[in-house]
């Protein structure tokens, strides 16, 4: 049976005037329509197809990637809305469907919002959820301290910034650990700092102790090298000023500085931070 929501591979079977027929090993066939048939498909090759229903509720094919596949987490677009829900902008030809049921507060067009991508077993169609704490796993935490992990940044709050942790977890980056310009939708890298005894986790953007150093001295050496060699902060200089400049922390800094004058690599004046 072919799956909605996924990308398959599937075997070209016959042409006809709408496109080709591709099949799977069941013997279940599905439609792509000829502005996504690559000029060098002949019958039996196999191509690789997202599939979804249409507009009349028909299985098509596309070579195209959606922005969200079945069981992810994306940050999607209102399009439209209408007396049934609302339509966002998945990057296919027909947008993705959320009814009013699946919206946390009600949708406007224009506004962006994290969606999970479900199959509606009822309707037999792909539909999206804002609902999206109910699809987030809450008791068989696999990730440690310290790990990297992918990270789709959500709303902020009060506390920090909102995240999905490896389309999995959700997670929060405390707002005085935020270094940098962070939006809704934003893919980054990650580290696992804490897992609370109810399983919640706090997630930091940097590498936690020394394993911080590296990469926060590498930032600085960039900023050198592009900057004729000077960088207009030291050591007292101000956190708001280090974080605006660098993108760290005031205590990243002076491990990273440090860490640079112990190789030689620079020197500290009053007036600054010099490259040797």
């Amino acid at each position: 049976m072919i799956q909605l929501g996924i990308f398959s591979t599937l075997t070209a079977i016959r042409q006809k005037k709408q496109g080709v027929y591709l099949v799977d090993d069941d013997g279940d066939e599905v439609l792509l329509p000829n502005k996504y048939i690559p000029e060098d498909l002949k019958p039996g090759d196999k191509l690789s197809v997202f599939v979804y229903t249409d507009s009349e509720d028909r299985l098509v094919a596309t070579t195209v990637r959606p922005k969200i596949l079945l069981h992810e987490f994306a940050c999607l677009r209102v399009n439209q809305v209408t007396p049934f829900g609302a339509f966002l902008d998945w990057g296919l030809e027909k947008d993705l469907f959320v009814p009013f049921k699946e919206q946390r507060v009600k949708m406007k067009e224009g506004q962006s919002h994290i969606i999970y991508l479900y199959n509606d077993e009822e309707s037999d169609r792909l539909v999206g959820s804002a609902r999206i704490n109910r699809f987030l796993e809450k008791e068989n935490i696999s990730v440690r301290e310290g790990e990297e992990v992918d990270l789709l940044i959500g709303k902020a709050t009060p506390l920090g910034m909102n995240v999905i942790i490896n389309n999995l977890y959700a997670g929060l980056i405390f707002k005085n650990e935020i270094f940098q310009n962070l939006d809704m939708g934003d893919r980054i890298k990650g580290y696992v700092k804490k897992i609370r005894p109810d399983n919640k986790i706090d997630v930091s953007l940097q590498k936690q102790g020394y394993g911080n150093i590296e990469p926060s001295a590498d930032r600085i050496l960039d900023y050198l090298k592009v900057n004729n060699g000077r960088l207009g902060l030291t050591d007292k200089s101000p956190a708001p000023e280090i974080m605006a400049i660098c993108q760290m922390s005031k205590k990243s800094f002076k491990k990273a500085i440090g860490a640079l004058y112990k190789k030689k690599l620079i020197r500290l004046e009053k007036d600054g931070i010099y490259l040797l």
